[in-house]
């Protein structure tokens, strides 16, 4: 309920309002009364009224006077002016303390009645949106840290978009970043035989257990540290060693971390991991340097810490690779799992043609380099899509996924291989029926049924489920098979033909209770999608 307060100098005024406004048809109450304007702020001071109905020229304390101080106190409602004067001079004045109206005595009831509706209307519109923005607030902060998580990997692999590359830029909790120096330590769990027993959801279960670890174990000779997980079996750990701890000293604190996360993955988890480590940057806009420095090192074999493990470190003079060691560069390996995840067959496509035409200018690539690398890029896209929430593992067996592998000798054939499984997941219906985005469209569907009537927007709707608009138009049209445009076009008109087989409505009336304002536009669809012009269909 709406409260409403009253403050005039004439007892009849008073008396005459309450009696006058529809209360139970406003859907307000009424929150007190004053005779003038230094007991009416201490009556509105108490009872905190959503409007305010006042006089101008009051005893003790005027009307201008209490909105004066109403709004020095921070009062947030609506004031309304109803005076026996029409004095331009007070008008101009009242403006200054956000009147919402200025209405001159004596006063109708249906004028009065139409001034607060509109005024109520404002209230109403303003707690909505107020009510949106909390809620969004609420959201957002509920989102901080994976945005935040978001942030940090985009960082460590390079894609972070040139704008946000400064130091102006960085989240509150990494602005220590400017004072200190940085690198990377990559870990990539071995595909070992138990390890290919692994369905996907057990490796998430695994990929949560090495985070811990890996935590746990850098956090003591490194306070300072951040992990991000990769893709498939790679995740990074993001070191900033203090100025005093660079040199000799720290490459052995690293060669000693590097260990430790090796044994203890192998003693708790059961699983083999290479253990890669970057060269120290200066600047943190380089960290990305040091993540493939990390990976290459692993890839290589290069300066090997200790040949009990395997530990790598990235040496600068052993940079040049062998014709027969072409890594999937980390930065790429991320932008396919984006766009699995989102079914960018195209774009998936085009990156795996980047990297074989890299591929293709090296010599002496054995067949079983093409086959580890095809088991590489099959587990990124397998892991990113379990994300989304789509198992292939009953789909494509790994049986099965062996045995293809198995047969490819040549890059050709890994590219051959690699771009019909993309086209075939992107084209799928198990990709189209995923969960999660199922249930968004089951969403999107109803909501356009029950408000097909009304300006509906893609943009408004990725407001209400947190989706960009660019990904949600994505995300429809793969699972309905059309676009959002479309579907709502499509339903607009079948609610239009229905409405028109009643016989009780004529064109122009059909057209605007669909939504359609313009009547030759909506002849035009109409005839488009059903054959016919909505005339002949009433004939």
């Amino acid at each position: 309920m709406w409260k409403i307060a009253i403050v005039d100098d004439e007892r009849q005024v008073l008396q005459g309002m309450k009696r006058a406004i529809p209360w139970e048809e406003l859907e307000a109450e009424w929150a007190g009364e004053a005779m003038n304007g230094a007991d009416g702020l201490e009556m509105i001071r108490s009872a905190c009224p959503d409007i305010v109905i006042t006089d101008i020229y009051m005893p003790v304390m005027n009307g201008l006077e209490m909105m004066e101080q109403l709004r020095k106190d921070g009062f947030p409602g609506k004031i309304i002016i109803l005076s026996g004067y029409s004095d331009f001079e007070h008008a101009r004045q009242a403006l200054r303390f956000q009147v919402s109206d200025y209405v001159s005595k004596p006063i109708s009831i249906p004028t009065l009645t139409a001034i607060l509706t509109k005024v109520i209307q404002e209230l109403a519109e303003e707690e909505d949106k107020r009510k949106r923005q909390g809620e969004l607030e609420l959201k957002m902060s509920l989102f901080e840290p994976f945005i935040e998580k978001e942030w940090v990997r985009s960082a460590a692999i390079g894609t972070l978009d040139p704008a946000y590359r400064e130091d102006s830029h960085l989240p509150p909790p990494y602005r220590y970043w400017r004072e200190r120096s940085h690198l990377t330590v990559g870990i990539d769990l071995l595909r070992d035989e138990r390890a290919g027993c692994l369905s996907v959801s057990d490796w998430n279960l695994f990929r949560f257990a090495v985070s811990n670890i890996a935590c746990e174990v850098a956090r003591k000779p490194f306070p300072d540290v951040e992990y991000t997980e990769l893709h498939s079996t790679r995740s990074l750990l993001i070191l900033h060693p203090q100025p005093e701890d660079e040199g000799r000293e720290l490459e052995k604190r690293l060669e000693e971390l590097g260990i430790r996360l090796a044994d203890s993955i192998g003693s708790y988890l059961k699983l083999a991991a290479r253990i890669g480590i970057g060269g120290l940057k200066a600047e943190w806009t380089k960290i990305s340097d040091s993540t493939e420095e990390a990976f290459r090192a692993i890839d290589q074999r290069a300066a090997k810490a200790d040949a009990a493990y395997e530990v790598y470190l990235y040496r600068e003079e052993r940079g040049s690779q062998p014709e027969s060691v072409v890594p999937f560069p980390v930065k790429l390996s991320y932008r396919l799992a984006s766009a699995m995840k989102s079914s960018q067959e195209a774009e998936a496509h085009q990156l795996v043609q980047e990297y074989m035409a890299v591929l293709k200018q090296h010599k002496g690539i054995s067949p079983a380099y093409v086959q580890m690398l095809a088991s590489e890029l099959w587990g990124i896209i397998a892991y990113s899509l379990y994300e989304t929430g789509m198992l292939l593992d009953e789909w494509f067996t790994s049986d099965r996924i062996a045995r293809e592998i198995g047969s490819l000798l040549v890059p050709e054939q890994l590219a051959g291989w690699l771009k019909g499984k993309i086209t075939e997941l992107c084209r799928s219906r198990q990709w189209k029926g995923n969960g999660k985005h199922r249930q968004v469209v089951e969403y999107m569907t109803g909501y356009i049924h029950e408000h097909y009537a009304e300006e509906l927007t893609l943009a408004e709707l990725s407001e209400k489920v947190f989706i960009s608009r660019n990904h949600l138009s994505i995300i429809f049209k793969n699972v309905t098979g059309e676009s959002f445009n479309t579907y709502l076009t499509r339903v607009r008109i079948e609610k239009a033909r229905e409405l028109l087989l009643e016989r009780n409505m004529l064109v122009y009336e059909v057209a605007e209770r669909v939504g359609y304002k313009n009547i030759p536009y909506f002849s035009t669809l109409f005839k488009k999608i059903t054959g016919m012009n909505p005339t002949e269909l009433i004939k």
